[in-house]
């Protein structure tokens, strides 16, 4: 696997070796010894989860203040623009924002470490997004930052519509009032 660092320490851009040929390809998507090894990333997962959205579904920006959780995405049917924030003030990029395409067809992955807020806008007719956590769902602690503060200023690509939110994220902080990380 290619690991790729960005601009934000921690968060890192996963490139797995795809085999393929015209029959179609493999890929091993996730080895738990590969992972430590080659992202110095110790992680123990505890959850899986699995979300199907419809085009122009924007899901975000989520995170946990307690238990935060370390979230290893990917996107196994369609395309969508996932982003993640850094929510951690005593970063040095706390407040910026990283964002890339993940898709069936390009099988990047994201490593999105505790400490920084994510979400996604799907992009295709529809997309199946998956991804590992180290933390159980913890509803209680669970907080939002609204998708368009102007203080991050997240460059969401148009879609040719208005993102479709649920009441949870319509109702997001903006990241000067948002409970976070110190």
């Amino acid at each position: 696997m290619n690991i790729i660092s960005t601009l934000i320490p921690g968060l890192m851009v996963i490139e797995p070796k795809v085999f393929g040929d015209n029959r179609g390809f493999f890929y091993e998507s996730f080895n738990q010894r590969a992972f430590n090894e080659t992202t110095s990333i110790h992680a123990d997962f505890v959850q899986d989860n699995h979300s199907r959205s419809a085009k122009g579904v924007l899901r975000g920006l989520h995170y946990q203040i307690q238990s935060p959780q370390g979230k290893l995405v990917r996107v196994v049917r369609g395309a969508v623009f996932d982003v993640a924030v850094d929510i951690r003030k005593a970063s040095p990029t706390f407040g910026q924002w990283v964002g890339l395409e993940l898709s069936e067809d390009n099988h990047k992955q994201l490593w999105v470490p505790p400490g920084l807020a994510h979400g996604f806008l799907v992009l295709s007719e529809s997309a199946d997004f998956l991804y590992k956590t180290t933390e159980y769902y913890a509803p209680t602690y669970e907080r939002c930052i609204i998708w368009n503060d102007p203080d991050i200023g997240i460059d969401w690509p148009n879609i040719g519509m208005k993102p479709l939110l649920s009441s949870k994220d319509q109702n997001g902080q903006r990241l000067n009032s948002a409970e976070i990380f110190s």
